[in-house]
């Protein structure tokens, strides 16, 4: 996952309806319908996870620091540096518990003279021993009785190509369908102020979403939810089938759908688990693309 820099940026939005009446969101005013302007203010994210430096005349360190509500693992990987004991290319991993700093490397200064250090950052959610346990199948994400289709699930990987998503579960939805939490947890991150959505890369990062940590240490991921929908507060205790959500088309995406995932902290990165839903009479459903899932 890419986190976003914490600052606040004012923005615009607008918005009209279609010849269908459906409401349309853009951040462009237009001549050719009535819009409504929307103000817009881009909220810090709660998963703060970083790495600080700090210098002394005597010596210069690299803090990680995890501000998320879970554990959290941190790797760092020198590009350039003036240090002779933190060389280029060198790695340096430690995984902290919530509110924790951990100093992930020090050094000597050998001169006065400002010195450079730059490095690249990952992150991954969750504790490194997380097993996937869940007590039961997961509930479907949508209302009880009714039924979508898998529009993608293992094995197809037309755009789940990377270990976060192989596993992961598209659900083609209307935009505005109501979501419901696959299994209790709590939040800790939500995203709810995009309302841009295109099949273009350069849109990963403006999908709407909500994290939820499990007993077990894994992460629910609820992806491309609808502008403003979300119900739920990072650090709220949800249960399984409450509301949290409208699916909606926000960030990469071809259109409408529901991007479902259960990710685990492989150490270095999170990757994505292969899940099962709870069919008629609780037996364990796995998804298929192109098939009907139903709520149960």
């Amino acid at each position: 996952m890419v986190l976003p820099p914490a600052i606040v940026l004012a923005q615009s939005a607008y918005r009209y309806r279609d010849a269908n009446g459906q409401w349309v969101f853009t951040d462009q005013a237009t001549a050719t319908h009535s819009a409504q302007a929307i103000p817009l203010a881009h909220e810090p994210p709660a998963l703060r996870i970083s790495v600080d430096r700090s210098d002394t005349p005597a010596a210069t360190q690299l803090i990680a620091a995890n501000d998320c509500l879970c554990v959290a693992t941190v790797r760092i990987a020198i590009v350039d540096s003036d240090f002779p004991r933190i060389p280029r290319g060198a790695t340096y991993q430690a995984t902290l518990a919530p509110a924790e700093r951990h100093v992930l490397v020090e050094s000597p200064r050998p001169r006065s003279d400002p010195l450079q250090l730059r490095f690249t950052l990952s992150t991954a959610l969750g504790s490194p021993k997380a097993v996937h346990s869940p007590v039961h199948p997961y509930r479907a994400p949508f209302a009880l009785g009714s039924t979508f289709t898998v529009s993608q699930a293992y094995p197809s990987r037309a755009t789940h190509i990377t270990p976060d998503t192989q596993y992961a579960v598209d659900f083609a939805m209307p935009d505005g369908t109501p979501v419901y939490a696959a299994r209790e947890g709590t939040v800790i991150n939500v995203r709810h102020d995009s309302f841009r959505g295109a099949p273009a890369p350069a849109m990963i990062d403006q999908a709407n979403f909500i994290l939820i940590l499990h007993d077990d240490g894994t992460i629910g991921v609820y992806g491309h939810l609808q502008w403003d929908s979300i119900r739920v507060r990072i650090g709220q205790h949800v249960a399984r089938g409450e509301y949290i959500a409208n699916s909606g088309n926000t960030g990469f995406t071809t259109g409408p759908h529901l991007h479902f995932a259960v990710w685990r902290n492989a150490g270095a990165a999170d990757v994505s688990v292969p899940v099962e839903f709870a069919g008629s009479g609780g037996i364990a459903v796995t998804p298929m693309s192109d098939v009907p899932l139903t709520a149960y």
